[in-house]
């Protein structure tokens, strides 16, 4: 891959493969919705490397069933909500560079304390979603 300057991970996202190739993927109005429609294929064996600005609670919870995922805390604070054995564990990501890593198949969703940035590395195929409660 060349490129003619810095890219940003807010506005273009990566696609690590699972050659550990890298294919950048612009981020638009349209890019959640081609995701979900298969539209950008299915991620098997592939990563998602995203960064993402929140300034609310996660309206929905999340499950990746083929991998672990790492979410790193960029600026800001938030509280990861995962759901382990019928049970909610809270962690707590306050500094700048702290990161949770979210075990294969487990349901996790979060809560902000303002505004957050995170940078998230998942394993895309097969992720699931449900609403929060």
């Amino acid at each position: 891959m060349v490129q003619s300057g810095p890219l940003e991970f807010f506005s273009t996202y990566l696609r690590l493969r699972a050659n550990a190739s890298v294919e950048p993927l612009t981020v638009d109005d349209t890019f959640w919705q081609r995701i979900s429609s298969g539209q950008l294929g299915n991620f098997r064996s592939e990563f998602l490397i995203a960064g993402t600005t929140f300034d609310r609670d996660w309206p929905t919870w999340e499950m990746h069933p083929n991998g672990d995922e790492i979410v790193c805390l960029l600026s800001g604070s938030v509280v990861f909500l995962l759901e382990v054995e019928n049970q909610i564990q809270e962690i707590e990501l306050q500094d700048p560079a702290a990161y949770v890593v979210v075990p294969k198949g487990t349901w996790h969703t979060a809560r902000t304390k303002g505004q957050c940035k995170m940078l998230f590395i998942t394993p895309g195929e097969g992720t699931q979603q449900r609403q929060a409660t």
